[in-house]
């Protein structure tokens, strides 16, 4: 496993989990409305702007890198439509699971914004790395997965922080 070419493969997960912090905003995507539970199915901090923001930049840094990778010691896909595609199915993939963890922790009555390490840290990798089977399943290694579940536990963690410090966001979880 070769640590530089597993993170250059995460990459657009790790984008789209950080851009809608940047660019999101707006309507919720569940419209302010209640799960049959009575309550909130997401939360204001989900909103479709957030939502359709991740995804864009998943994909805009995939295709970025169909253009810089191949050729390179780092190559993992046989052609440069691999790398868009993996872009969007990490995108869609880390949004499903950030809206995943959301979900689950409104079902368990934990207000918005307190924190809960694998919802808020783990849940967006562990689904993106799910969608990215259907491309790459190879890849995918139990090392590999462990490297990625401790590296993006403390990426998160301290761009959380940096952004609570820029004013991006109100905690620093």
């Amino acid at each position: 496993m070769d640590p530089v070419a597993i993170l250059l493969f995460i990459l657009p997960a790790y984008f789209a989990n950080a851009v809608p912090v940047v660019l999101g905003g707006g309507v919720p995507i569940d419209l302010r409305r209640n799960f049959i539970d009575g309550r909130r199915m997401f939360g204001d901090g989900k909103t479709i702007q957030g939502l359709f923001a991740g995804m864009v930049a998943a994909f805009l840094v995939g295709a970025i890198m169909a253009h810089v990778i191949p050729g390179t010691q780092y190559e993992f896909f046989p052609n440069r439509l691999a790398y868009v595609i993996s872009g969007i199915l990490l995108g869609v993939g880390t949004m499903a699971g950030d809206l995943l963890g959301s979900f689950v922790k409104r079902r368990m009555d934990i207000e918005q914004g307190s924190s809960t390490v694998l919802l808020d840290e783990l849940s967006f990798l562990l689904v993106a790395l799910l969608f990215s089977l259907l491309l790459k399943p190879e890849i995918l290694t139990l090392e590999a997965a462990a490297f990625l579940l401790v590296v993006t536990y403390f990426v998160h963690k301290g761009a959380n922080i940096v952004a609570n410090k820029l004013g991006l966001k109100k905690v620093p979880w």
